[in-house]
């Protein structure tokens, strides 16, 4: 059977001991916990993070990079290694990846990502059965705001409050028991 791949998408900022890479390193590791393979941006931060977290499971870390970075190299726990040309392609590519996407805190590139699948399942154009898990709270403010100009966006969205409860909606979003 093939893996159940999850995208998993945050800042490259995070330091180790920081909030946001705990939080990452412990999603990786429910993820993988649960059975799923992982894919990311394959670089620093919350995707060294999530990668740790899941390869210390022995779970797949599938990295997708962008050739436009020049001197950037993929993460020692990527498994596998997706180059990208572009941005755009980077981002496609994630996206066409997961079966269910896992939002961590992130800046504007988080942002992207985010706003790239919210919007794609808001207009119908990726499927619906495609969970999309807010880890922790930083994103509800930006949830509650959107919500201001269209109410029924935030039913697009779910919200996890712990590593577990990230792995358990997805899990029972892709009737996926491990």
């Amino acid at each position: 059977m093939d893996e159940i791949v999850v995208s998993v998408f945050g800042t490259g900022r995070a330091k180790q001991g920081e909030p946001a890479y705990v939080l990452a390193e412990q999603v990786g590791r429910a993820l993988a916990q649960a059975g799923f393979a992982i894919a990311n941006g394959g670089y620093r931060g919350t995707m060294l993070a999530a990668a740790q977290g899941a390869a210390g499971i022995g779970s797949t870390v599938i990295g997708v990079t962008c050739s436009a970075f020049k001197n950037s190299v993929a993460n020692e726990y990527v498994t596998r290694e997706i180059v990208t040309a572009s941005l755009e392609e980077r981002l496609r590519t994630l996206v066409e990846l997961g079966r269910g996407y896992v939002v961590l805190p992130g800046g504007t590139g988080t942002l992207l990502e985010l706003a790239t699948v919210w919007e794609l399942k808001n207009k119908g154009f990726l499927d619906g059965a495609k969970p999309i898990v807010l880890a922790g709270g930083f994103w509800r403010p930006l949830v509650d705001l959107m919500a201001n100009d269209d109410p029924a966006c935030p039913k697009q969205v779910a919200f996890a409050e712990s590593p577990e409860q990230v792995a358990d909606l997805l899990r029972k979003a892709l009737h996926h028991e491990s």
